[in-house]
């Protein structure tokens, strides 16, 4: 039987960038994520590919950037002043975590930066780029009621992980690591690693 929305799934997975065929993330050798299905947890390429899968199945699943971390936005790319990051030693290339006026977290890498200004990115790395899932269904199994009312999966919580519907996208997470989010709109974990999306504005970074 295919996957339902509101059950709870666990997957193992292994992300390329379709146009270098880099491994971009995987959990292979390690814990499996969990979500529910339906909710907004990972992204929607992959969530409505898992649909038509069940426990046990194995995939290869091509994700096109729009349904993963959507196109890269030029407008996305912003100058600030070199005040804002007082006290922080900027290098080119690093992502910093900030504040959006929602009171959310967001993401943004530094792309250059001198005496006066910084070039900033609130991209997701992986925006505009097609990504390649090969993909392990370990568990898949029903909700309980205090699980459909949170939304959040038991296994997650009994690791101390904590996860918030985002909006933005991202998807699973390695070689960004776990905090640039891989898996999501929202948000799966893997022994209590977040992997939470969240929508990208202004706001004091750190």
């Amino acid at each position: 039987m295919a996957i339902q929305n509101d059950q709870i799934v666990s997957i193992l997975y292994e992300v390329k960038d379709v146009s270098t065929k880099q491994i971009v993330d995987s959990n292979m050798n390690s814990s499996p994520i969990t979500f529910m299905i339906g909710r907004g947890q990972i992204i929607s390429g992959l969530e409505n590919a898992l649909k038509s899968m069940d426990m046990g199945d194995s995939s290869d699943i091509l994700v096109k950037a729009i349904d993963a971390y959507g196109e890269y936005q030029a407008e996305a790319v912003q100058i600030v002043p070199i005040e804002q990051f007082a006290g922080i030693p900027l290098e080119n290339g690093m992502t910093l975590y900030g504040q959006d006026e929602e009171g959310g977290t967001v993401a943004v890498v530094v792309k250059t930066f001198d005496n006066h200004s910084v070039t900033i990115d609130f991209n997701h790395p992986l925006a505009g780029k097609d990504l390649l899932f090969s993909t392990h269904v370990v568990m898949v199994r029903n909700p309980t009621d205090d699980e459909l009312l949170t939304g959040q999966p038991y296994e997650n919580l009994q690791y101390g992980g904590s996860c918030s519907s985002g909006g933005g996208s991202c998807g699973c997470g390695t070689g960004l690591g776990d905090e640039d989010d891989m898996f999501g709109g929202g948000c799966a974990t893997d022994g209590g690693h977040h992997h939470g999306g969240g929508s990208c504005g202004s706001g004091h970074c750190h």
